[in-house]
């Protein structure tokens, strides 16, 4: 079928959720995709952040087609030869004790958050109110569910499904003051995005984060990390909180955990896990078999390549600074190791990179209005860095626009969490 028949038949027959670029996709292979036309692209947005391997990778591609000749799915009420191989995989490197499998990120933060709510009120000797309140940070992003909506710090996102799930409170970004005034005796949970992936590839502050795992300690309150965008390898590290030491209560993954095909996870305490009892939460699809087996290899090949995104990583944001320097129009770089942002200073000249660098058959994104997403696959090379940076230099000289520089923002707490990668 071609493009205009597949957009003509979509746009009658499709919820109206996405505005695609006029591209119809075929084949992938290793760091490309081929469309209808026989055009090849280097993809640097990896499904945006599924496709850490890359596409068509011959140990995946192995482990599907064997496992779908065994077993597919089976319901959740038997045991599969999966499920314990890879929970014990995910708690060995996250240093936490359980997990929980579902289909998506959007449905690890949910389940997290009724963890968070059920601890308070198992932990409630009292009889008191329990704990109820939660705190997210603006410019957050956590999913489109209704409480994941809640919990995301962006109105645009919230405000045509409102009234959400009450309860949440929103901490302004990285201000030590504000989680110390919000933080009180009704907090259950803290959320924090590790690296705030679709407000902008945002690192959260080492001193912020630092202050959050005390609080929650102090107050009895869950510390709870959304890292369904920079876990599982993409900032050289298995989760971008082990760059800061600190110990989560919970930690929610997906993206790239079965290389493409729908799983996600909730990591967290043996003390947390007491909280929940058959019945109380459950799915029908997580965790079956065949992206259980992908998720197990995937994780085997994560391991070896992630000295390879640190260096690739520190690479590619070197590289970035160097354009920072010779364009007036990008205000800042930032990110850790594959998963890197560069933000300037006009929407319609992130629009016209984004495009001049995919009519060049390379795939970015936009995201936050003026910041240029890249989330490459873990397998690219030096020589990959190199076309991008390139094409994106001469996108931003050929489309500069004319505008007074904007006072550019510290980064100071970029630098050093760079550094300490």
């Amino acid at each position: 079928m071609s493009l205009a028949a597949v957009s003509r038949l979509e746009s009658k027959l499709l919820l109206p959720t996405y505005e695609r670029q006029p591209i119809l996709f075929v084949r992938g292979r290793g760091v490309y995709l081929w469309d209808s036309n026989g055009k090849r692209y280097l993809d640097f947005l990896s499904g945006i952040g599924v496709n850490a391997l890359g596409h068509a990778h011959p140990a995946i591609q192995a482990v599907i087609k064997r496992q779908a000749g065994r077993l597919i799915h089976i319901s959740n009420l038997f045991f599969h030869e999966y499920q314990a191989e890879l929970a014990q995989r995910l708690t060995k490197i996250s240093g936490l004790d359980r997990a929980f499998f579902c289909n998506s990120g959007t449905e690890a933060w949910e389940g997290a958050l009724k963890l968070a709510r059920a601890f308070a009120r198992m932990n409630n000797p009292n009889g008191r109110k329990p704990k109820w309140r939660i705190l997210a940070l603006e410019n957050s992003f956590h999913g489109r569910t209704f409480g994941a909506l809640a919990t995301t710090g962006q109105k645009k996102y919230r405000a045509p499904f409102a009234p959400l799930v009450p309860g949440v409170v929103f901490v302004k970004f990285n201000d030590l003051a504000d989680l110390k005034r919000k933080c009180d005796a009704s907090v259950c949970a803290v959320c924090i995005e590790t690296i705030q992936g679709e407000g902008g590839i945002r690192p959260v502050s080492r001193e912020f984060l630092d202050l959050a795992s005390r609080l929650t300690k102090q107050t009895g309150a869950l510390l709870v990390l959304d890292e369904i965008q920079s876990g599982l390898g993409r900032t050289g590290r298995h989760f971008a909180y082990q760059h800061y030491r600190v110990k989560p209560d919970i930690v929610t993954v997906a993206k790239p955990l079965a290389s493409g095909l729908p799983l996600g996870a909730i990591l967290t305490t043996d003390a947390v896990a007491t909280c929940i009892h058959p019945g109380m939460h459950g799915t029908t699809f997580g965790g079956g078999p065949l992206a259980c087996a992908v998720a197990v290899e995937f994780l085997r090949i994560e391991q070896q390549l992630l000295s390879h995104v640190r260096d690739l990583g520190k690479y590619f944001h070197g590289e970035l600074e160097g354009l920072k320097a010779k364009h007036t129009s990008i205000q800042e770089i930032r990110g850790l190791g594959l998963m890197q942002a560069v933000e300037l200073n006009s929407v319609e000249l992130a629009k016209a990179a984004v495009r001049q660098l995919l009519q060049q058959g390379i795939i970015i994104n936009r995201t936050h209005d003026t910041v240029l997403r890249f989330l490459p696959p873990y397998i690219i090379e030096r020589k990959h860095v190199d076309q991008v940076v390139s094409a994106l230099n001469a996108a931003l000289t050929e489309n500069s626009v004319k505008s007074p520089r904007k006072e550019r923002r510290a980064g100071s707490r970029l630098r050093e969490v760079h550094a300490r990668a």
